[in-house]
């Protein structure tokens, strides 16, 4: 029988599920790590997959047993292919990167295999990835082009990045944590130790804002798994709904579908369309520099310029740069999914003029097609809008951001005087 079994006054929402299992070896096995440099959240964190016509019949599970069965997941091995499509709304910005990133490093044409530029394209389109992970130090992730194919690989304290178009080499040696065993994470404290207790701290973390089910079974992969809804109670989210499918033998998760409140198409959908669980090849996690290619040192005396050349390049929007603050000078607003980020930018300037000539002709285009005017009691400001994350920059330097709707935006920054 397909399961249709509300978690009733229990609830949860993702950002409370995420802050409990970060750092806990146990809970993180739950999205089996495949990717490194911050890639799991694209590929196993969001591990939708193709689902197949044919529910299969299993046995009915609560929300409350089915994120305790996700907890238990002890499945550290996994290898298989990956599509992942993702529509943000965001507007095309490919002559914007180019101004923003020094040196030309996110074009298409430059001969470098850095993760943080290309890894961004999976923000946006559809793209194939094949992926492998052998426990906590050993992942991969290639993303698949027609004629060329980037795989960024750890192995231990080794992580390279290869891109075969280019013929372009990344390479990094990770440093663990101090007092913390590779592979290892360091339990925080008050984070829950045993699957019930991650599934009942998980159920009241949104303190009433969301409502958790198992709605039905899907075919993910040719693999049975049960569908887990979470929808947001409040109103003003832009997020109307996020499905999880898990696999109802291992409880890893393998199909995520993320719906904006505005109807339309997911925002995110992203998935396995094959995966097994068995051990992958070692061959997969060793390289080796190809013959000619040329090898980027991430710790190299000119890297290092680099990277303090771009922490000090303001590329025209110096002001959001206090958007990556943490602490000092961002307060929050409301709960749950309402929750808005208020962010004193740096000088209490807001956006840049188009006359002040600090802005380049990419950018501002890409500022005027993106941004929607605003005025409240708070003054005026920008709004500038995806399907899923917006942002309010008043002219006095303030930024409000969240996944909220303009109005909701408005009202924060009214109520904040």
């Amino acid at each position: 029988m397909a399961p249709n079994d509300s978690a009733g006054t229990n609830d949860t929402a993702p950002h409370g599920t995420t802050g409990t299992v970060a750092g806990r070896r146990k809970a993180v096995r739950y999205i089996v790590p495949v990717a490194v440099a911050g890639v799991a959240a694209a590929t196993i964190g969001l591990v939708p997959a193709l689902a197949s016509s044919g529910d299969p019949d299993l046995p009915e599970i609560t929300a409350q047993e089915l994120i305790e069965k996700i907890a238990a997941s002890d499945a550290q091995q996994l290898s298989g292919t990956v599509k992942i499509s993702t529509d943000l709304g965001i507007p095309s910005a490919g002559g914007l990167a180019g101004s923003f990133i020094p040196d030309g490093a996110g074009d298409k044409g430059s001969a470098s295999a850095d993760p943080q530029a290309k890894l961004t394209e999976l923000a946006s389109g559809t793209h194939t990835l094949r992926v492998a992970a052998d426990g906590p130090d050993k992942q991969r992730v290639s993303i698949l082009d027609d004629a060329s194919e980037y795989s960024l690989i750890h192995n231990g304290d080794q992580v390279w990045a290869y891109d075969s178009k280019s013929n372009a080499v990344y390479h990094a040696k990770e440093k663990a944590p101090a007092g913390t065993e590779r592979g290892g994470h360091p339990v925080p404290d008050g984070v829950p130790t045993t699957p019930k207790a991650f599934a009942e701290q998980a159920l009241k973390a949104a303190d009433g804002t969301t409502s958790v089910k198992v709605e039905g079974t899907a075919q993910v992969a040719g693999r049975d798994a049960y569908r887990l809804v979470i929808k947001p109670e409040q109103s003003g989210s832009t997020i109307g709904s996020i499905t999880v499918a898990v696999d109802a033998k291992t409880g890893v998760p393998l199909k995520f579908t993320l719906l904006p409140s505005s109807g339309g198409k997911a925002a995110v959908d992203a998935g396995f369309t094959s995966v097994g669980f068995g051990k992958p090849d070692a061959s997969l996690f060793s390289f080796t520099p190809p013959k000619g290619a040329e090898v980027t040192e991430a710790d190299s005396a000119g890297n290092r310029e680099k990277a303090r050349e771009a922490e000090k390049a303001e590329g025209g929007l110096g002001a959001l740069k206090g958007m990556n603050a943490i602490g000092e000078g961002v307060n929050t607003i409301g709960k749950g999914w309402n929750t808005i980020a208020e962010i004193k930018t740096p000088g209490g300037t807001g956006i840049p003029s188009k006359a002040s000539g600090d802005v380049p002709a990419e950018a501002q285009q890409f500022l005027d097609s993106f941004g929607d005017k605003v005025t409240g009691t708070f003054g005026s400001g920008t709004v500038f809008k995806t399907r899923l994350v917006n942002a309010l920059m008043t002219d006095d330097g303030r930024v409000y951001v969240g996944a909220v709707t303009k109005d909701a935006l408005v009202k924060a920054a009214d109520n904040a005087g």
